[in-house]
C-alpha cells in the first residue's frame, strides 16, 4: 500500500502536527486490538552465530507482549532490529500494514518507537526535567520554555501514574524513581511503541508492583508495551500475550491467559524445568570469612561500602540482597582484594589478608564470579586461555616458562561439555559468544578452580530457567561440599530459596542479617528501601 496519501506541504499544518511522521499518526489512529507492528521473516547473523532466523513478531495496539527465551535465543537482537540498532540480513518490517525502513533508532523514535534499555541513560547532575527535555528543540529557540516544559511533563506524569518531582537531581533518585523518567522521556516525545528490557532488574519488590500498575494504566491509554523478561511470575502477572523464542527462532505465540509457568519454561528450554530445588540440612562448620567493621571507596572517591561486618561458615551460603549499585560490587571486589579498604579488616581461614592483592585470595581458595562478566574474562583471548587465565602457571598448563596448550585445550574442552557452553571451538575468541555462555565459562572456571570460598554476584542474572536451575543446583552441590558461598543475587526468589542466611544492602551498609527460614518478602523488600531491622541473628 502506497504512503503517498500521507505527503503534505508542511506550510499547511500545525507546528505539532509537523512533528508527526505518517506512521506515528497511522500508530495513534489504530484501534485498540489492531496490529500496528509486523515483523516477518527477520534474520540476523553475526561471525558464526544465526541470532535470529526467519521470526515473525506482532504487537497490537493496547496490548502488552512479552518476549522470552533463553539467554542467547536472540530476543534482545530482535528488538534492537526493530529499534534501529541492527540492520537485518533478511526480513520486512510494517508499521499498520505500511512497510516501513528503521535504519537507526532515530527512524524509530521519528515513528514513536522507544526503548528503555536494563541501563539507565541519564544525566545524574541535571534534574528531571532536564534529562526528558535533553536534546529536544525549544519552541524559544535558543532559549529555554521550562515553564511549559514543566507544565507537561507534570501532566504526563500525573496521567499515567509516574510522579515525581521535576525539580530532583537525578543521583538523589531510587532506581524505580531513574526509570519513571526514563519512561517519562519516552512518554514526552510521543512514544505510541515502548521497548522495556529487563525493566525489574534494578527494581525492589515493592517498585515492581507499582511498574506493573502503571505500565497497565499505559496500555489502557493505547499505549503498546514489548516487556522482554526471564522471570515466568512477571509474564503471568503483566502480559496480555506472550512470544517464546529458541536458539533464535519462533516457537509460540500465545494468549498469557492459555499458557502457564511450566507451560513456557519447557517451550523456553526444551524440556521440564524444577522451579523449587531441594536444599538438604546441612549443620555448617567453621567461620572461613569475617569482615570486620569493613569501610571502603567506590569508583568515584565516594564511600561505597561503610562498617560492614559479616561472617560466613563452610557449608554455608550467605545471601546478600539489595538493588544494583548500593555496594555489592564493592564488597565483593573488596573481598577478592580486587578493592582496597580504609579500615577494617578480612579475615580468610584465619589469616589477615586485608588488602593483599587477588593472587594471594586465590592461593587461599576464594574464587570470585564477577556480575560484569567483562571484568572476568578477556574477550581477545580465546575459550581455552580464558578457561586457564587463573591457574596458567601451574601444572599441567605450564612447562617451565612455555604454556602446554593442549592441555590447554582438553581443560576448555571439557568445561563446554559438562557446563553445556555454546561455542564453535576452544579456539574461538570470547568476543564471539553470547554474554550468557561466557557467563557459564565463568562460573565453570570458578567452580573448577575447587574453591574453598566463592563469591557469586548475579550467578545466573539475564540466564534461561533451564540453565538457571543448572547454576542454582551447582551452588547447592558446592554447599554440600561444605564450601561456604556468598550469594549476591538481585533475584529475590533465588536469594530466599538458596540462602541459609539473608543479608540485606542498602547504600553501602547491612540493613539486617535473617535467617531463611524466617525472611519474608516483604520483610527483605522494606531493608532494600532502607528500612533498617532492629536487630540480627547471632553469627
Amino acid at each position: 500500500m502506497s504512503l503517498g496519501i500521507f505527503k503534505f506541504r508542511e506550510s499547511n499544518l500545525k507546528t505539532e502536527e509537523k512533528r508527526i511522521s505518517p506512521y506515528k499518526k497511522m500508530m495513534r489512529d489504530a484501534k485498540r486490538g489492531d496490529v500496528i507492528i509486523e515483523m516477518r521473516g527477520i534474520t540476523k547473523r553475526f561471525p558464526g552465530v544465526v541470532a535470529n532466523y526467519r521470526i515473525n513478531f506482532s504487537l497490537k495496539k493496547g496490548e502488552i507482549h512479552a518476549l522470552l527465551g533463553e539467554n542467547g535465543a536472540g530476543k534482545t537482537t530482535l528488538m534492537r532490529v526493530l529499534y534501529g540498532i541492527y540492520t537485518p540480513d533478511e526480513g520486512e518490517i510494517y508499521v499498520c500494514g505500511h512497510k516501513a525502513k528503521i535504519k537507526s533508532p532515530k527512524d524509530a523514535i521519528s515513528m514513536g518507537i522507544f526503548m528503555v534499555h536494563q541501563h539507565f541513560t541519564l544525566v545524574s547532575r541535571f534534574t528531571v526535567l532536564e534529562n526528558v527535555i535533553l536534546g529536544l528543540k525549544s519552541p524559544k529557540g535558543i532559549f529555554l520554555d521550562l515553564n511549559t516544559a514543566k507544565k507537561r511533563l507534570i501532566e504526563i506524569s500525573e496521567k499515567f501514574g509516574l510522579e515525581i518531582d521535576p525539580d530532583t537531581e537525578i543521583h538523589h533518585l531510587s532506581a524505580g524513581e531513574q526509570q519513571r523518567v526514563e519512561i517519562l522521556k519516552a512518554l514526552y516525545r510521543g512514544a505510541e511503541v515502548l521497548i522495556l528490557d529487563e525493566p525489574t532488574s534494578l527494581l525492589t519488590p515493592q517498585e515492581t508492583k507499582i511498574l506493573f500498575k502503571n505500565l497497565r494504566k499505559m496500555s489502557q491509554a493505547g499505549l503498546s508495551i514489548i516487556f522482554i523478561t526471564h522471570k515466568l511470575p512477571e509474564v503471568m502477572a503483566v502480559s496480555d500475550r506472550v512470544t517464546v523464542l529458541r536458539k533464535g527462532k519462533l516457537v509460540a505465540t500465545m494468549l498469557t491467559r492459555e499458557t502457564n509457568e511450566v507451560d513456557l519454561a519447557r517451550k523456553m528450554v526444551g524440556r521440564e524445568v524444577l522451579f523449587r530445588l531441594e536444599k538438604k540440612p546441612i549443620t555448617p562448620g567453621e567461620v572461613i570469612l569475617e569482615v570486620q567493621d569493613v569501610t571502603a571507596y567506590g569508583d568515584r572517591g565516594e564511600i561505597a561500602i561503610k562498617n560492614i561486618s559479616l561472617s560466613l561458615r563452610s557449608g554455608e551460603i550467605l545471601g546478600i540482597a539489595g538493588v544494583a549499585g548500593n555496594g555489592q560490587r564493592e564488597l565483593a571486589e573488596v573481598l577478592s582484594g580486587m578493592r582496597k579498604v580504609i579500615t577494617g579488616k578480612i579475615i580468610v581461614n584465619g589469616k589477615d589478608l586485608t588488602n593483599k592483592p587477588p593472587k594471594v585470595f586465590i592461593k587461599e581458595g576464594v574464587c570470585y564470579i564477577p556480575e560484569d562478566w567483562r571484568v572476568g574474562c578477556i574477550p581477545d583471548f580465546t575459550v581455552s586461555y580464558n578457561s586457564i587465565l587463573k591457574c596458567y602457571d601451574v601444572p599441567p598448563f605450564c612447562r617451565k616458562i612455555m604454556l602446554n596448550e593442549k592441555e590447554a585445550d582438553k581443560f576448555a574442552d571439557k568445561m563446554i561439555r559438562e557446563y553445556e557452553i555454546v561455542a564453535p571451538s576452544v579456539k574461538v575468541k570470547a568476543r564471539y559468544l553470547s554474554g550468557g555462555n561466557i557467563q557459564r565459562l565463568i562460573l565453570a572456571r570458578e567452580v573448577c578452580m575447587h574453591p574453598r570460598i566463592l563469591i557469586a554476584s548475579q550467578p545466573t542474572k539475564g540466564l534461561d530457567v533451564g540453565y538457571t536451575e543448572f547454576v542454582r543446583r551447582k551452588l547447592l552441590e558446592l554447599r554440600e561440599r561444605m564450601i561456604g558461598i556468598l550469594l549476591i543475587s538481585e533475584d529475590l526468589d533465588e536469594i530466599m530459596q538458596l540462602s541459609d542466611r539473608i543479608a540485606v544492602m542498602y547504600r553501602g551498609e547491612i540493613m539486617g542479617i535473617v535467617d531463611a527460614k524466617e525472611a519474608t518478602i516483604d520483610d527483605i523488600g522494606l531493608m532494600m528501601m532502607g528500612v533498617k531491622r532492629m536487630s540480627t541473628p547471632k553469627e
